[in-house]
């Protein structure tokens, strides 16, 4: 048996206490006074017990559960993605001093050209209740010196299935910041030896932040695409917390009039 499962004699022994509660309470009209003082301070007791039991039951239970890939899809929607590290722990949490290239999972990678290094990158448990995603990435950065940052999400190749110039990208995205920043977002699609290039600013004022990448302005030969993937490109970063609580990509075909 699991060191986190609760054995089921200890919970057929809670039971049997619940039990015991509910015929002390029918008696405690016709008690002796002395036993009912000292049953009402036991009682008092195993109520903050009980209550302790039901803070920490709640917090936990009201956590999105790891592996969780739910969230909106918009109307339409052909595919839908949650990368990895929104999703499962990562093999290494964080990183230090992060030089340009370092991965955080298999899909993530941050790049930058900053010499100082004060750069950190750690995926954290997100724990607010309107959280949907089991897991956020939050960035650090100190003193930059640097004339880019960026991360880098590798899309799935399900992404490029019979992808079209009548295909339209979404991001969705949770933000927060300790300092108002811009944040875009640049989609890359590989085909042959070209790669075309949508670039749109995340509304970060607004509550629901998303942009969408439309392919009809592309020169994208479907039969040919072979890579694609997005990079969040961070302006002026330096002394800020950036915690992205969840990210999601979408694709879907345009409305046709």
């Amino acid at each position: 048996m699991s060191k986190t499962q609760t054995p089921r004699r200890d919970l057929l022994r809670g039971l049997r206490r619940a039990r015991d509660w509910a015929g002390l309470a029918a008696r405690a009209a016709t008690m002796d006074l002395q036993a009912l003082r000292e049953m009402r301070a036991i009682a008092r007791r195993q109520a903050g017990e009980v209550g302790a039991f039901l803070d920490a039951a709640d917090r936990r239970l009201a956590l999105p559960r790891v592996g969780s890939r739910t969230f909106p899809r918009p109307p339409g929607a052909d595919w839908a993605w949650r990368p990895d590290l929104w999703c499962l722990p990562a093999p290494s949490r964080g990183f230090a001093s992060v030089t340009s290239g370092t991965h955080l999972g298999a899909e993530v990678a941050l790049f930058h050209d900053c010499p100082l290094l004060q750069i950190t990158i750690a995926q954290v448990r997100n724990l607010r209740e309107a959280d949907l995603a089991p897991f956020g990435l939050q960035l650090d950065v100190f003193r930059f010196g640097g004339s880019y940052l960026s991360l880098a999400l590798e899309l799935p190749a399900e992404a490029l299935a019979g992808l079209g110039k009548n295909h339209v990208f979404r991001i969705q995205t949770t933000v927060e910041m300790e300092t108002p920043l811009e944040i875009f977002a640049r989609l890359n699609i590989g085909h042959g030896p070209n790669v075309d290039q949508i670039v749109q600013e995340l509304p970060l004022a607004e509550q629901e932040i998303s942009a969408d990448f439309d392919l009809a302005c592309t020169a994208i030969n479907p039969v040919k695409v072979n890579r694609a993937w997005l990079d969040l490109i961070f302006e002026g970063p330096q002394m800020n917390q950036v915690i992205l609580r969840d990210l999601t990509l979408s694709r879907r075909t345009r409305a046709q009039f």
